[in-house]
């Protein structure tokens, strides 16, 4: 039932990896209306990770036109969010020669392995604020020079997924600050393009689109978009920022002393800072939100896809029911914390933070007979909390003393994953009960620069849930804490012999 009292709103939108998420949010920081449209990745080849633009275009119009015809009228704005890492070429008639390379796409992974090992990567990845990896556009492009020359030639733009739908909507190629920062082009002492990046790739500023700031906004709307989105011409859009700059925003997570940490299908563990806070051997990352703001930390590929993978391989069980989450974190409860000595590596779909390893795998290490299926399960879950503390442990001690964890994503769901979580780290985790953090981050930073509210933290909800850590279970996570820390540097070298030896 929607509030015919709310009175006017805007939209923020979420042009995300798996669906386009849209909030409106009123004038007094309700949300009045959601809608989401899901799309599907492609993946032609192992380690392709591919979609196509035009049916993220139809999701992107068709969350507007689902919020409005739910409202019965126009938002006064809308702000954009998108996932970082994304890449496409345009020809110069703004048309798509390829699909949209996602940031999962790990073709270019030995391109980022070798870069990694010339004598400027570091200074590339301190420019740039970018891990040098294969989600990067940085080695998405050197690959296409590389391995696909015609297309490469044939390029007038390269951009990302939210610079196709802006010209789209306005037929001007620009791209925020805070998106550039992610592709590790974009210098982030100079809020400029990165000279050495660029002739690393081979490529010039021309074939970049123009810099705006986070907060740049455009009216004068194409007459057809305008018609299709069923909005007046005149309706503002805010450029907006990265989807995981806008998640500290949306869960509240910009003062000193917070971070913020999402699990989804991957997760990431991230602090706001004055000034980047590098660390070249774990890659933490430096995002721009805007011009006085960072926002570091670092991400994991393995989350909530390893609890797939569980209920897959160890339950025989694809598409688990509500009721079958309820039994999963029930067993899991029943086995004490540490899993009576059984540590999981969580790296089944190699590792970004902090190994930076395309060629990671999991490893279950202390196996014994006493060990049952309820070991494994709770040992996974603690391996993939253990891989985000050490993030966490890393930014921390470059920055100042985190005294809380606000929590999103879907597994805020669980209360054992949650419980777990506070045990390892030591902190107090804070769930943030939003429609999409991110969205609403959109939104948000939309608001403070039309000065509907002067601070990010201005709507800030005062009755979230607060879990606290149990100190016995701490104590016994920091016996086991170190020991996870060393498995992975132990057992690199073996795997990859084993990944060189299946390829």
């Amino acid at each position: 039932m929607i509030d015919t009292e709310n009175g006017r709103y805007l939209i923020g939108l979420d042009i995300g990896t798996g669906s386009a998420k849209a909030v409106a949010i009123n004038e007094a920081g309700n949300i009045i209306a959601d809608a989401q449209v899901f799309y599907s990745t492609l993946s032609a080849k192992p380690g392709y990770s591919e979609q196509d633009p035009e049916v993220i275009w139809s999701a992107f119009t068709n969350c507007i036109n689902k919020i409005i015809e739910t409202i019965k009228s126009p938002p006064i704005s809308i702000s954009l969010s998108s996932a970082m890492h994304s890449l496409m070429v345009i020809d110069q008639n703004g048309k798509a020669i390829t699909n949209l390379i996602t940031w999962a796409d790990t073709r270019s992974e030995k391109i980022a392995e070798r870069t990694r090992q010339l004598p400027i990567a570091e200074n590339i990845y301190k420019e740039t604020g970018t891990p040098i990896h294969s989600m990067s556009p940085l080695c998405k492009i050197i690959w296409l020079k590389e391995n696909d020359s015609g297309i490469f030639q044939s390029a007038f733009k390269f951009g990302s997924i939210k610079e196709y739908i802006w010209y789209k909507l306005f037929g001007v190629w620009e791209v925020d600050h805070s998106v550039a920062s992610a592709t590790g082009l974009f210098n982030i002492d100079t809020f400029d393009w990165n000279a050495v990046s660029l002739k690393l790739c081979g490529i010039n500023s021309q074939q970049l689109s123009s810099l705006v700031g986070t907060n740049f906004t455009r009216k004068n709307l194409n007459s057809s978009v305008a018609s299709l989105l069923n909005i007046p011409a005149t309706t503002p859009f805010c450029i907006g920022a990265s989807d995981g700059c806008l998640a500290n925003i949306g869960s509240y997570s910009t003062e000193p002393g917070t971070a913020a940490l999402t699990i989804g299908t991957s997760g990431a563990v991230r602090i706001a800072s004055a000034t980047p806070i590098f660390n070249f051997s774990a890659m933490t990352f430096n995002y721009v939100l805007d011009e006085k703001m960072f926002i570091c930390g670092g991400p994991v590929n393995n989350g909530g896809n390893v609890i797939a993978w569980l209920f897959k391989t160890f339950l025989n069980n694809s598409t688990p029911s509500e009721k079958d989450y309820e039994d999963f974190f029930k067993t899991i409860d029943a086995i004490p914390a540490g899993s009576n000595g059984l540590i999981f590596l969580p790296y089944l779909y190699g590792e970004r933070a902090p190994v930076w390893d395309e060629k990671a795998c999991g490893v279950f290490l202390g196996i014994k007979s006493f060990h049952s299926t309820g070991h494994f399960l709770r040992a996974a879950l603690e391996g993939i909390c253990y891989s985000l503390n050490s993030i966490l442990e890393i930014v921390e001690s470059s920055s100042e003393k985190v005294l809380q964890v606000n929590a999103s994503g879907g597994f805020i769901h669980s209360a054992t994953w949650l419980q777990i979580l506070a045990n390892i780290t030591g902190k107090n985790i804070c769930v943030v009960e939003t429609e999409d953090a991110s969205s609403i981050g959109a939104a948000l930073l939309n608001m403070k620069s039309i000065n509907l509210i002067p601070d990010y933290n201005a709507l800030k909800p005062s009755d979230n849930r607060l879990i606290h850590p149990y100190q016995r279970d701490h104590e016994t996570y920091e016996k086991y804490f170190p020991v996870f820390k060393d498995v992975y540097k132990s057992l690199k070298e073996i795997m990859h012999r084993v990944y060189e030896a299946n390829v």
